[in-house]
């Protein structure tokens, strides 16, 4: 008799637990965030949010996807196609320049990746060995002008050295020789996966050598959806910020789980980029101001962007108050 209501009770739990769930899926507020690459290593915090139920938790229902384009996020965040997404402190300031309604809300990566990277057996090893390279870039004109200001703090004119255009194929472009170096190449992914080649690579950070540091992936939204939407916002910037802090404090589980997400990653690869990439992942979601103005002012000055902007535009701490 009690055994048959032991059971009974489990089951009215069971079905009890069950009602819950489908109350709290029901509540969920459903956000799409479009990435700014496909799935990698330098996403994982987004996936644990994910996977482990830390966007559920704070009333969200997050679709993650990639885009069509790298070129598309900025663009159809702006128009309102997608309420978030994720992009690059240059891309926000380039794009709010062009009068594009858009702000970063929160940080993912807080260092630049970007890198001029070239191989090891090259002979270079500083920026003045670049003279009579050739030199391949990614993203037109933020690469050129990243490496322009390289060459003249190394006093190389524009006659010392040939840029060409690489699309992405930066590996393919190094180990083929059809360029010496390139600029656009990520240190924590470029750099490895010559590595698994078993070539070996070197670059320069660009912070080290005359651009200024910056967010290399921030989270963005548009200027009408964070009025309409903040606490939606805030909320989204909070289970971020708790999904890194569980990304570092165990980074194998949220390895993990990104690979649960996405089975047919390259894993080799991605195994090295994020244990690469797990102490450039934010410290705190408190945007710097200073940051945002050293670059725009950066930019202005580098022809980058054609017209003077305010830093404070550029992004929004919604977390203010809140110990992030």
């Amino acid at each position: 008799m009690i055994r048959t209501r032991l059971i009974l009770l489990i089951a009215y739990s069971m079905i009890l637990m069950g009602n819950l769930v489908g109350v709290q899926g029901a509540e969920l507020q459903q956000v799409t965030l479009l990435l700014d690459w496909f799935p990698n290593a330098d996403h994982v915090p987004i996936y644990v949010a994910q996977e482990k139920g830390i966007f559920a938790k704070h009333g969200l229902e997050v679709e993650v996807i990639p885009p069509t384009n790298p070129a598309d996020p900025i663009k159809l965040v702006a128009a309102g196609k997608f309420p978030l997404a994720v992009s690059y402190q240059p891309s926000v300031t380039i794009a709010r320049a062009a009068e594009l309604p858009i702000k970063s809300i929160g940080v993912l990566v807080d260092h630049p990746l970007n890198t001029i990277s070239f191989l090891k057996k090259s002979g270079i090893e500083v920026p003045g060995d670049l003279r009579g390279k050739k030199i391949g870039y990614t993203v037109a004109p933020l690469d050129l002008i990243l490496f322009e200001t390289i060459a003249q703090k190394a006093s190389l004119t524009k006659d010392d050295y040939e840029l060409i255009s690489i699309g992405f194929n930066i590996s393919p472009s190094l180990l083929s020789g059809s360029v010496d170096a390139v600029i656009g190449a990520f240190w924590n992914y470029e750099i490895n996966e010559l590595l698994l080649e078993g070539v070996e690579a070197n670059y320069f950070p660009l912070e080290e050598h005359g651009v200024p540091d910056y967010y290399e992936l921030v989270f963005i939204t548009n200027d009408k959806y964070l009025l309409e939407n903040r606490k939606t916002v805030k909320e989204f910037v909070l289970a971020i910020k708790e999904a890194i802090e569980l990304t570092k404090k165990h980074p194998y589980e949220a390895l993990t789980a990104y690979f649960t997400a996405n089975p047919n990653v390259r894993k080799d690869l991605d195994l090295l980029a994020f244990t690469a990439t797990l102490p450039m992942f934010a410290k705190s979601q408190q945007q710097s101001q200073e940051k945002w103005e050293k670059f725009t002012a950066f930019g202005f000055n580098n022809k980058l962007i054609t017209r003077k902007i305010e830093a404070a535009d550029l992004f929004d701490n919604v977390l203010v108050g809140e110990g992030n």
